[in-house]
C-alpha cells in the first residue's frame, strides 16, 4: 500500500529472554502519506521548497521502519542533511548543526510513540517568545507570529504546570506551517506544528495552542495504547485545555468556547444518527481501516463530557486536578487503556468507589464508553451566559416571524463581539439554512460588509450561508475567498456546499482557475467532491474560463441533504 508493507524479523533461537540485541535495517523510502513536499509556490514566501511530515495516526510507517502503534514507545535519534539555507527541525529534546557538512543531528531522550516523530525543513527563521519557547515561521510570517504569541505560551505552560505538574519536555517551541498542512495543529513533543492560516483568528489560535500544550501531559506523556480509545488523549487534553483557559481567561470564555464545540457535536450527531457506532468512545477498529477515520468530535467532546463528569463526582475540580497529577506521575512515558484511568480514579477516591459510582443507573462507566449517541451528561455552562445569551437573543430576532429587521439589526454591534460569539451565531444560521429570502437579504445588507473585514473563521461561515441560500449577490465574495485560500480547512467546506446545491458549475469554474495553487493532495480531494454525480472531470483550458458572474446550473435539483453533508468545519479539529 501507500503506507508500505510489513517487515517480519525472525530472531535467532539462541537469543535469551531480556538479552539486548540490535537490528539494523537499511532502507530507502519513496513518497508516502507521511511526507509532504511543497514547491516554493505553495509556501507563503514563494522562495524555497518546503517539506514536513505528519505521522498521526499511522502514517509514519511510510517514513521509517517502526512499530507503528501507540502502545509502543521508544527514544530516537536522527541525522538529516540539508542544502544551505534550509532550516531543519524535529520533535526532539536535543539538536546540533554541523554547518560545514550541512548536517543536523537530533535526539529525543524520552520514549515516544512512532506517530510523534516529526520533521520539518524549509525557509524558517525564529524568535524567542518566552524563557523556554521559540516560534519558527517563514520570514514574512514571523513578525505576526511574535506579536500574537510573545509571552503567552509561558503563561499557558505555567497555568498547566500549576494544575498537572512539571512540564517534562524541556522546550515548548512552535513552528507555523504553510496552508497545505492537512490539519489545524499537531502536538509533536518539543515542537508543536500549527497551520499558519490560523494566525488571523486570535481566539482560535489561543485555543489551538493551549490544546496542544495540554497534550504535553495527556497524549504525549501518557498515551492511549490503542487507537480505539483515542478519547483517552483527546478527551483528557480537551478537559485540561478548558481548565487552563478557565485559569487564564475566566469561566465565561471557557463556557462560550465549550458551547460552540458542543453545538458542533450535536450537529454531527444529527447528521450521523444516534445509533452510529463512530459515536462510541470505545470504537471498534475494523481491519484495514485507517484510525484517522475515527477522528471526530465524539473523540474530543464526548470524551471531554465523560472526563468532566468524573471531575464532578469529586465535588471540586481541584480534587480532580490532584488525581490527574497523580495519574500523570504514575503512567508518564507509558501507554494506557481506559481501565487504567478508571481504576486509578476509583483507587484515588475510595469514597467514590464505596458509593459504586461506576454503576450509577444511566451513567455507568461502561455505558459512557460503549453506548452510541450523545454524551450521557453535559457540563453546566451557565457561567458563560453573559456571552452566550446575546447570541441566542440575536438568533431569535432573525428567525422569528414576522421578521423585524430593524430591531434585529440594531440590537447588537457584531464588531464588539468575541470571535466565538460571532461564529456561534453564524453556525446557528447555517443550521437553519435555507432561510427565507427576505431574511438572507436583510442579513446581507446588515452584516456582509462588516464580516468582510473579520477573520477567516467568521468569513467562511458567512460564505457558507450565502451558498446554502443561493444568495447570488454575494457569490463574488465566495469566488474571491477561494481564489486566496490554499488551506483544506477553508476550501473543502465551501466546495462541499457548492456541490450539494445548484452551484456546481460555479465551483468547477473556480477550481479550474485556482487548482495550480493547491497542494496535489488537496486538489485530489476537491476533484473527488466535484466528481460526485458527474462523469470524470475533463481537462479544461483554464485560460478560457470566464471570470465574470458565474453561469448558474439550475437543472441540478437541490438534494434533500443540502444541510446533511458533514462539513470539515465540524470535524477538522486540532490533533
Amino acid at each position: 500500500t501507500d503506507y508500505g508493507s510489513s517487515l517480519t524479523v525472525s530472531l535467532p533461537a539462541a537469543l535469551q529472554p531480556h538479552q539486548p540485541f540490535q537490528i539494523i535495517v537499511r532502507y530507502t523510502t519513496a513518497d508516502g502519506p507521511a511526507i509532504w513536499w511543497l514547491d516554493p509556490e505553495l509556501t507563503y514566501g514563494n522562495a524555497k521548497p518546503f517539506v514536513f511530515t505528519q505521522g498521526h495516526s499511522v502514517c509514519n510507517r511510510s517514513f521509517f521502519p517502526c512499530f507503528d502503534t501507540p502502545a509502543v514507545k521508544c527514544t530516537y535519534s536522527a541525522t538529516v542533511k540539508a542544502p544551505a539555507g534550509i532550516q531543519v527541525l524535529m520533535s526532539a529534546t536535543q539538536s546540533t548543526y554541523l554547518e560545514e557538512e550541512g548536517v543536523y543531528q537530533f535526539y529525543m531522550e524520552y520514549p515516544v510513540p512512532a506517530y510523534l516523530v516529526a520533521l520539518v525543513a524549509g525557509d524558517l527563521t525564529h524568535a524567542d517568545i518566552g524563557p523556554r519557547s521559540r516560534v519558527w515561521a517563514e520570514p514574512c510570517l514571523l513578525p505576526t507570529a511574535i506579536s500574537k504569541l510573545s509571552g503567552m505560551v509561558e503563561r499557558w505552560l505555567a497555568a498547566a504546570e500549576s494544575l498537572y505538574g512539571p512540564y517534562i519536555w524541556g522546550r515548548y517551541d512552535i513552528v507555523f506551517l504553510p496552508p497545505s498542512f492537512p490539519i489545524v495543529a499537531m502536538e509533536n513533543p518539543c515542537l508543536t506544528f500549527i497551520i499558519s492560516s490560523i494566525l488571523e483568528s486570535d481566539e482560535f489560535l489561543i485555543i489551538d495552542v493551549i490544546h496542544e500544550v495540554a497534550h504535553s501531559w495527556f497524549g504525549n506523556a501518557v498515551t492511549n495504547a490503542t487507537w480505539e480509545e483515542m478519547w483517552l488523549s483527546e478527551g483528557l487534553a480537551t478537559y485540561a485545555q478548558r481548565r487552563i483557559t478557565t485559569e487564564t481567561y475566566g469561566a465565561a470564555f471557557t463556557c462560550l468556547e465549550t458551547a460552540f464545540r458542543l453545538d458542533a457535536l450535536h450537529r454531527q450527531m444529527k447528521l450521523l444518527g444516534e445509533d452510529n457506532p463512530v459515536s462510541k468512545l470505545q470504537v471498534k477498529l475494523e481491519p484495514g481501516v485507517n484510525p484517522s477515520n475515527l477522528m471526530n468530535l465524539f473523540t474530543y467532546e464526548k470524551g471531554y463530557c465523560f472526563v468532566y463528569y468524573l471531575s464532578q463526582l469529586c465535588g471540586d475540580p481541584r480534587h480532580f486536578d490532584s488525581f490527574l497529577r497523580a495519574y500523570i506521575e504514575k503512567y508518564k512515558f507509558t501507554s494506557v487503556v481506559a481501565q487504567d484511568l478508571l481504576d486509578s480514579f476509583l483507587n484515588f477516591f475510595p469514597e467514590l468507589k464505596d458509593q459504586c459510582v461506576e454503576s450509577k443507573a444511566g451513567l455507568e462507566f461502561e455505558r459512557w464508553l460503549n453506548a452510541t449517541g450523545p454524551p450521557l451528561a453535559e457540563p453546566d455552562l451557565s457561567q458563560g451566559s453573559s456571552l452566550t445569551r446575546p447570541v441566542e437573543t440575536l438568533f431569535k430576532l432573525w428567525t422569528t416571524e414576522p421578521l423585524d429587521s430593524l430591531a434585529a439589526a440594531s440590537s447588537v454591534d457584531l464588531t464588539k463581539w468575541r470571535t466565538f460569539q460571532t461564529v456561534l451565531f453564524l453556525d446557528r444560521l447555517l443550521d437553519g439554512s435555507p432561510l427565507p429570502h427576505e431574511v438572507i437579504k436583510k442579513l446581507s445588507e446588515c452584516y456582509s460588509s462588516q464580516l468582510d473585514s473579520m477573520n477567516a473563521e467568521i468569513r467562511i461561515r458567512w460564505l457558507q450561508i450565502v451558498v446554502r441560500n443561493d444568495y447570488y449577490p454575494d457569490l463574488y465574495k465566495v469566488r474571491r475567498f477561494l481564489e486566496n485560500q490554499m488551506s483544506r480547512m477553508y476550501t473543502i467546506p465551501l466546495y462541499e456546499d457548492l456541490c450539494t446545491g445548484t452551484l456546481k458549475s460555479f465551483a468547477l469554474e473556480i477550481f479550474y482557475q485556482t487548482q495550480n495553487q493547491l497542494h496535489p493532495n488537496l486538489r485530489k480531494t476537491i476533484q473527488q467532491i466535484l466528481s460526485q454525480g458527474l462523469n470524470p472531470l475533463p481537462a479544461i483550458d483554464t485560460t478560457a474560463v470566464t471570470t465574470e458572474t458565474p453561469a448558474m446550473v439550475l437543472e441540478d435539483k437541490v438534494s434533500e441533504a443540502t444541510n446533511g453533508a458533514i462539513s470539515l468545519r465540524d470535524v477538522n479539529v486540532s490533533a
